[in-house]
């Protein structure tokens, strides 16, 4: 859900580079030029990549697959509607996805979005929900979900046993567990403000996730209201861990700035992040990492404006990622990287 971030964006893609450039990054290449593309993540076999992609002929985000190489570019969902949060199924065959496409074929309506980044909304909107597919039959859906309110933002543990994912179906922007046929729910936070984007550590006992605490009337005045309208302002979250039953919460960042899209390392010791806590505009975003307690942060990107949604490969060898940083000047172009990973 990053992407509703890009229009604070600015149109070049030059940055200034820390000392030392990227040292953590060989080979880096693209594996796409065309569209805004977001959420690129590894199958198990470390062979390909599903991500979400706004390109011709579709006029909002869809899923697709492309392999490591960025060969064998395949559209996954069914065209309609908008689409979010890929994820391949441990077993190879199937991955989840949300979608609107239920709701309408055509494109939901997104309402008009400040470029102030201090009056930033995005939407949570209702008519998403989670679908697994077969990636030989894509058109073979199973819905998961089936409550009102936005059910989106959802990953699965290694062992495939079970789903995590955001929802509002109880009023608040929560995270969720489910088995994986969608059954034996269970919600895993309560705190007031926005819980969401969890992924679960390489052994499946812990959860990292993004969320934002009101910490004052005022605050919660604002959250409370933009979240009637299905909005919500995600310009102040910070990274969190917690245990897979929902237990042992603990705040990792104190920057007050947009920290998104974080992930374990395949150690399950450090957290991979994107954050745009250096930038006083708050507009640059580029990726860190950190130990589990949330010492050690060392930045890991210095080209483009834009690095986000990092995620290693299986075998910690590769690390995906998208940025902006091949985009010419005026051009809004979201590109899937992969880069073989220095330790």
């Amino acid at each position: 859900m990053l992407r509703a971030l890009l229009p604070l964006l600015p149109l070049l893609a030059q940055d200034s580079r820390p000392a030392g450039g990227e040292p953590r990054m060989k080979n880096l290449r693209r594996l796409t030029s065309e569209g805004a593309n977001a959420e690129a993540y590894w199958s198990a076999d470390g062979k390909r990549l599903i991500f979400q992609s706004t390109r011709p002929p579709y006029a909002c985000d869809q899923i697709f697959s492309i392999d490591a190489d960025g060969s064998n570019l395949r559209l996954l969902s069914t065209g309609k509607g908008r689409t979010t949060c890929g994820w391949f199924l441990p077993d190879g065959r199937r991955f989840l996805y949300s979608s609107t496409h239920l709701a309408s074929p055509d494109c939901p309506t997104i309402p008009p979005r400040s470029h102030d980044p201090k009056q930033y909304t995005w939407p949570i909107l209702p008519t998403y929900d989670l679908f697994v597919a077969d990636l030989a039959y894509p058109s073979k859906i199973t819905r998961l979900t089936e409550a009102k309110g936005y059910d989106a933002e959802a990953t699965m543990d290694p062992s495939g046993a079970r789903i995590v994912f955001t929802s509002t179906r109880d009023g608040d922007i929560e995270i969720y567990s489910m088995a994986s046929d969608g059954s034996d729910l269970k919600r895993l936070t309560t705190s007031r403000g926005y819980d969401g984007g969890a992924v679960f550590s390489p052994d499946g006992k812990r959860l990292v996730f993004r969320a934002d605490e009101p910490a004052d009337a005022a605050e919660i005045a604002d959250y409370e209201g933009l979240l009637a309208k299905d909005l919500v302002r995600p310009t102040r979250v910070e990274i969190y861990t917690m245990n897979a039953d929902g237990t042992a919460r603990r705040r990792l960042t104190r920057n007050g700035a947009a920290n998104f899209a974080p992930c374990f390392f395949p150690d399950g010791k450090r957290i991979l992040f994107s954050s745009n806590f250096e930038d006083p505009e708050r507009r640059r975003f580029h990726l860190y990492a950190m130990k589990d307690d949330g010492t050690g942060l060392e930045r890991l990107t210095s080209e483009g404006s834009f690095n986000s949604f990092p995620m290693f490969s299986p075998d910690g060898r590769r690390l995906a990622f998208i940025s902006n940083r091949f985009a010419a000047a005026g051009m809004r172009l979201y590109d899937v990287c992969v880069a073989d990973w220095a330790e």
